[in-house]
């Protein structure tokens, strides 16, 4: 799977948790703060998940 694809797929699942946290009335701040947590862990996860081997 490539890079794009997973982050695509993930900022979908983001969006969406953060819309049912926003009907469950959590703060925005808190929303925003979980935003932003989850697009780094996402980022990191990404990027080993999809990295190709070294040919060395």
């Amino acid at each position: 799977m490539s890079f794009g694809m997973y982050m695509v797929g993930f900022i979908v699942l983001v969006i969406g948790l953060a819309i049912g946290a926003f009907l469950l009335h959590v703060p925005q701040m808190w929303i925003g703060v979980g935003v932003v947590v989850a697009i780094g862990l996402g980022i990191m996860v990404g990027v080993t998940s999809t990295r190709q081997k070294d040919t060395n």
